[in-house]
């Protein structure tokens, strides 16, 4: 049976957030498996509007931080500020620290700017001049790209994008879903009457009930399976990393909490296994002529016979 609180935090979402139920989905499934959500899409499709929706929907705060090429490291963490009144340093807070931070446009600051978000997404700290502060634990940072435009930005490196548990898309939807968002936005934006249904002292506590979700021998040896299958895939340079196939099971834990059950099943693995891995494998050069990421990771799962729900 679904958490009640979690299910009031996806209608939430899914009152503002026309027609994208999976992608709503997955980010809780990412919040609650203590990861972190790489949307690239194209501009105007919502992602800054979902970004602050979950936010409002957790009670959490809120943080929005344009990159371009001119940001610093410490426009990102922070710094340490002389006071001419006190006669002495303190402490400036940056943008991470926040329970929800949208790092819009991520590709357009420079690869050392990029790099003040590894320490924090991993590992949900922050060091300034010497000095590590800790950072919420429920972190979430949701980075956006434009994927169509490659001017002035800078291309993530694989350290960075190993960082994201989920690369999502929005798209465009349905005829009947711009209907919808033609009919939910004509006066107001619903995000306005958006208020908290679960806390971030609750969502905490859930994070660590998702690590208790039980995994089978076979769901397990699945796991191995699919990943063991993008490092031997004919089309396929490199394969995802120790690091993503343990992201893989705690993922999968995540969205079968979410989907209101104590046990992990393939479909889980599956549902999750796309989004987590189209950003972290990469194609030989000839490959890339003919076939995208996407195309193979569906070959991959296609290829790996999943396990019966009996032996799970």
């Amino acid at each position: 049976m679904t958490h009640p609180a979690l299910d009031s935090l996806l209608t939430s979402v899914n009152r503002v957030i026309v027609g994208k139920e999976e992608q709503v989905r997955l980010l809780v499934t990412a919040l609650l498996a203590r990861g972190h959500v790489l949307l690239e899409d194209l501009p105007g499709m919502g992602k800054t509007v979902l970004a602050k929706t979950l936010a409002q929907a957790i009670g959490g705060t809120y943080n929005r931080l344009q990159f371009t090429a001119d940001l610093l490291p410490s426009d990102v963490v922070g710094l340490h500020v002389f006071n001419q009144r006190t006669s002495e340093f303190e402490l400036r807070k940056g943008p991470v620290f926040a329970d929800v931070l949208l790092a819009d446009e991520i590709n357009r600051a420079t690869p050392r700017t990029q790099s003040g978000l590894l320490e924090c997404m991993e590992e949900r700290q922050v060091t300034i001049e010497g000095v590590t502060l800790p950072l919420p634990s429920t972190m979430l940072v949701i980075a956006t790209q434009n994927p169509i435009e490659s001017e002035g930005t800078y291309p993530l490196p694989e350290a960075q994008l190993d960082r994201f548990l989920f690369r999502l898309s929005l798209g465009y939807g349905t005829r009947e879903d711009a209907k919808e968002i033609l009919r939910r936005f004509r006066s107001t934006s619903p995000l306005e009457t958006v208020q908290p249904v679960i806390s971030v002292e609750q969502i905490a506590a859930l994070q660590k009930e998702v690590t208790a979700v039980h995994v089978s021998q076979a769901v397990e040896d699945y796991v191995i399976d699919l990943t063991e299958a993008t490092r031997s895939h004919r089309s396929v340079d490199v394969g995802i990393s120790p690091r993503a196939m343990l992201a893989l099971l705690r993922a999968a834990q995540a969205y079968a909490f979410v989907s209101g059950r104590a046990y992990v099943l393939p479909d889980d693995v599956k549902a999750v296994f796309p989004s987590l891995t189209v950003h972290r494998i990469r194609l030989s050069m000839e490959a890339e002529l003919h076939v995208t990421e996407q195309e193979v990771v569906a070959q991959i799962m296609s290829s790996v016979p999943a396990p019966v729900e009996e032996s799970v």
